[in-house]
């Protein structure tokens, strides 16, 4: 298997993010210009959770939520390919964890519910932190020293 493969579901998480952070866009820039809302009124992020309906804001906080786990994400990633520790395992519990993300990322920004979000959340994370153990271990082992 070519190391190159985990770059895939790497790029695809950035992907996510993106689509996250335009739809965001669109909906605040929408809500602005249609409520006629002054800017000065939103120039901090505390004015703009203020000022914008929480609907609204959804998409903002699910682009928030991208910068946590699948910051680990992206270092387990560049550590497995910098150490070509790259296997089939590996590549496929990143794509179980990329379209856990978008998922969430879709609950989030749509209806919101939050119990649906938590499982999707939950089983993305442990997704995530069984490749962590996994390299970790690996990282430990006799074999690595």
């Amino acid at each position: 298997m070519t190391q190159q493969v985990i770059f895939q579901p790497f790029f695809a998480m950035m992907l996510v993010t993106f689509a996250v952070w335009v739809f965001m866009y669109q909906r605040r820039t929408s809500f602005l210009v249609q409520e006629k809302i002054d800017l000065r009124k939103v120039d901090t992020p505390a004015k703009m959770d203020v000022e914008i309906r929480g609907d609204v804001n959804l998409p903002a906080y699910a682009l928030k939520n991208q910068f946590e786990l699948p910051v680990i994400f992206y270092a387990v990633c560049l550590y497995l390919y910098a150490t070509s520790t790259v296997d089939a395992l590996y590549v496929a519990a990143a794509w179980l964890f990329v379209a856990g993300r978008a998922v969430h990322a879709v609950i989030y920004c749509s209806y919101n519910a939050v119990m649906h979000r938590f499982i999707v959340y939950f089983t993305s994370a442990l997704v995530l932190w069984v490749m962590v153990l996994r390299a970790g271990i690996t990282a430990f082992s006799p074999a690595a020293t």
